[in-house]
């Protein structure tokens, strides 16, 4: 593979995955090896905090231009540079470009190394589109926690992400108090209280709040050294058969391309072990699933072949856990349309997880409903008052069951007992 301008070139003749690991130059030249998910209510500003950073606009498709929100979980990677100049300041040092960007360069400060290479899932606030947010956090190491201060703490959405990144079992948080430039001083510190209050006793009791002007650009530095000092480097287990969770699928044909030019079916996601190379044979479960007349379901696995990897726009000869990236392969780009293999898993054939038609759960259930506006007044409902508590479950009641980075709906049964 020709190098890129600026970027380190990956050889897959002298590859030795036991020597990687997440900061090895050749790796976080070309691929992040970190996701960080964005969250919070919907317009608090987490698409133009993840373009600042990046430079990359998360909002592309048509119905998510015209109407202004994230519909569509949002990818962009970034790599974050660190000054070595021992004069630059503190948080100045620390600057973000896009992840074609050359590994090193020199301005007027000094020379500039990059430190980390990020990926940026940038989930929807609308209430109506919460599955497509748990979907994204299925692949998170941590996450920035959007709070606008030109609105009251907390919004509907800030409540349900917080609770969900907390079920989900996440532990690095940052929370960026957005739109600064909107509010006074005071009315910023007031915010400040409340947001104090309202992640105390949480997951991200102890994170640190950096108010910032996303549009503006302020403080964006600050974001950027933070993700670097706050956030540890995961643990990654580089020698293991490769297993890659698929959260987005796609056909990158255009209509009434000709049949010699057509390509194969894409996949993308996030890596969670192992390493993928450029003509590996692999799998993907459950595969193409279907029902016969009395009901049953069958799954057939696909079987095909690894003949491109990237990570945005830069090339890989091998990628491995972390950032998300995309699979070319030779199968039909029918079976990838449209999202339609979200949720499967893609390794290699004979290591992947078994298929289950039917599984038994326990679960527990929030005390307080999340994810709508309401009342607390204690004059109306008396001190103490947190808001309407949820209901035990009911026979038949129609559930939403999120696993991994997949979400259906299903009917609770009769014959399962209640706790």
């Amino acid at each position: 593979m020709p190098p890129a301008d600026g970027l380190a070139v990956q050889d897959l003749t002298n590859l030795d995955v036991s020597k990687l690991t997440p900061l090895s130059p050749e790796v976080i030249s070309r691929q992040a090896t970190i996701n960080v998910g964005t969250i919070g209510h919907v317009a608090h500003g987490k698409s133009t905090v993840v373009r600042g950073l990046s430079g990359v606009m998360t909002i592309r498709f048509k119905q998510e231009k015209e109407r202004n929100i994230t519909i569509k979980l949002g990818y962009a990677n970034a790599k974050i540079y660190k000054c070595q100049n021992p004069d630059c300041p503190n948080p100045g040092c620390y600057t973000s470009h896009g992840s074609a960007y050359p590994d090193r360069y020199t301005d007027e400060h000094g020379e500039w190394v990059v430190v980390r290479h990020v990926s940026f899932v940038d989930c929807p606030g609308h209430d109506i589109l919460m599955a497509t947010m748990l979907n994204g956090a299925a692949v998170m190491d941590a996450a920035l926690l959007l709070i606008a201060a030109n609105e009251k703490c907390p919004q509907p959405q800030t409540s349900e992400h917080l609770a969900a990144v907390e079920i989900m079992r996440l532990r690095h948080l940052i929370i960026l108090q957005n739109k600064v430039e909107l509010v006074t001083e005071a009315e910023a510190q007031q915010q400040y209280a409340d947001i104090r209050n309202f992640v105390k006793g949480t997951v991200a009791d102890s994170a640190p709040v950096v108010p910032i002007s996303a549009v503006l650009r302020y403080n964006l530095d600050v974001v950027a050294e933070y993700l670097c000092t706050q956030i540890p480097v995961p643990v990654r287990d580089f020698t293991s058969s490769p297993q890659m969770i698929i959260i987005r699928s796609f056909d990158v044909n255009k209509p009434g391309q000709d049949a010699e030019e057509l390509m194969g079916g894409v996949a993308g996601g996030s890596i969670l072990k192992g390493v993928l190379k450029v003509g590996d044979e692999i799998e993907i479960r459950p595969g193409v699933i279907s029902k016969d007349d009395q009901g049953h379901v069958t799954c057939r696995a696909i079987n095909t072949k690894i003949k491109s990897l990237h990570a945005e726009n830069n090339e890989l000869q091998y990628a491995v856990p972390g950032g998300l990236i995309g699979v070319g392969t030779q199968m039909d780009p029918t079976l990838t349309r449209a999202d339609r293999l979200v949720g499967h898993v893609l390794g290699y054939p004979g290591h992947l997880p078994d298929v289950y038609d039917q599984i038994e759960i326990k679960y527990h259930l929030l005390r307080r409903l999340l994810g709508v506006k309401q009342d607390t007044d204690a004059s109306k409902h008396g001190e103490g008052y947190k808001g309407p508590s949820i209901t035990k479950l009911k026979n038949k009641e129609i559930l939403m069951v999120n696993i991994g980075s997949r979400s259906c709906y299903c009917v609770r049964p009769s014959w399962i007992s209640l706790p």
